[in-house]
Order: C-alpha cells, then sequence, then structure tokens
C-alpha cells in the first residue's frame, strides 16, 4: 500500500486538507484520531494519565481534557516524553490496522504535530502555514491564549525543519477556494506514484 503522509503544525490545516482526500475516496489514518481512540474512558492508557496528573486532566463527563493535558505537556519536557513513550506504540497499532484494511488506490496517514518520516509512509505532504495565522487559528479553536498556543508552536518542529521534509508543499492560506482543486491535483499524482509502485 502506497502511504502518504501529512505534516504540519498546530492549526495548519492537516484535518482540513485531509478531509478533502477523504472526500475523494482515500483511506485516512489519522495520528490524532487514533490517539482519542486509545484515550477514551475506560481505556487503561487514559487511566495511566489520570493517575500521573489528576482529575483536572478529565472533563465532566470523564473524557480527555485534551487542551489541559497539551498545555501541560508543551510545558513539561519530560512529561512530554512519558505521554510520547506511553502512547507511540499503541497508536502506530491503530494507524497500521487502518492502513492494512484499506481499498483505496493509497492511503493518507495524517501525522501528530512532531515531525519525522515514519516507516509507514512512501512519501511527506505538508501542510504549510504562516505562523500568524496558526497562532489565530488554534485560539479561536481551543479558547487558548496567545501565549498557551505560542508555547505549544515552540516545542514543536520549526516551519523550515518541516518544509525540509517535505515531497510536496500545500499552501493553506486564508484563500481556500483553490483548497479542493489542489487536492484534486494531488490525488491524481498520487494515484500515478501508488500505480507506478506496485507495477515497479
Amino acid at each position: 500500500m502506497f502511504v502518504v503522509g501529512i505534516s504540519g503544525g498546530i492549526g495548519s490545516g492537516k484535518t482540513m486538507v485531509s478531509n478533502q482526500f477523504a472526500r475523494l475516496g482515500v483511506t485516512i489514518a489519522d495520528a490524532d484520531l487514533a490517539a482519542r481512540h486509545i484515550m477514551k474512558p475506560g481505556k487503561s492508557i487514559l487511566e495511566k494519565v489520570v493517575d500521573r496528573y489528576g482529575q483536572e486532566v478529565l472533563l465532566s463527563d470523564g473524557t480527555l481534557n485534551r487542551a489541559q493535558l497539551r498545555n501541560i505537556i508543551f510545558r513539561d519536557l519530560e512529561a512530554r516524553k512519558w505521554l510520547e513513550k506511553l502512547t507511540h506504540g499503541p497508536i502506530n497499532l491503530e494507524l497500521k490496522n487502518i492502513i492494512e484494511k484499506s481499498t483505496s488506490p493509497y492511503s493518507v496517514l495524517v501525522l501528530s504535530a512532531g515531525l519525522g518520516r515514519s516507516s509507514l509512509m512512501d512519501r511527506v505532504l505538508v501542510v504549510d502555514t504562516a505562523i500568524e495565522l496558526q497562532i489565530k487559528r488554534v485560539m479561536i479553536r481551543d479558547n487558548n491564549t496567545r501565549e498557551q498556543v505560542q508555547a505549544i508552536i515552540n516545542a514543536q518542529p520549526t516551519r523550515q525543519q518541516r518544509l525540509d521534509i517535505a515531497d510536496d508543499i500545500l499552501l493553506n492560506n486564508e484563500s481556500l477556494e483553490c483548497l479542493p482543486s489542489e487536492v484534486l491535483r494531488l490525488h491524481m499524482k498520487y494515484i500515478n506514484l501508488a500505480t507506478s509502485d506496485r507495477n515497479g
């Protein structure tokens, strides 16, 4: 299975782009959705997170308060390493299962905000966005302060580091009218690459 990884910083619009690929019938394996799945109430991983950080990381309905946990791990490098070690294996297993069951010409793997080329990926598409726009989007989406969003961005790979690993770049700034056509162009490209990969 030919797999395209989508990378981008917080607020870059990775989900918006992957939704466009999904509309074209492409299987989407999303690391953030996989993380939500393994952190559902009753799952052992969520219980370990609560044991470490207390009830403050839960919402009133018992589900994970993702914004609160994010604030904790982006202030504390050791906390972030601990969480990554706890969740890395189970998340990868979820993603592999989705990709293995895929019947589309290729699959899209939406990465979390970290960098890196997963061994699952054949190609990397970076969704690139101006930093000021990232901050604005996340402040609105998560009701975070500018300082909180900036701290998260500072803890992530830089914009240039992402661009350096890109095979393809999709600029996702204010104008969204061209997004469907850009995704369609990439879709046709990836079908050709996947076909060549199978025949090669």
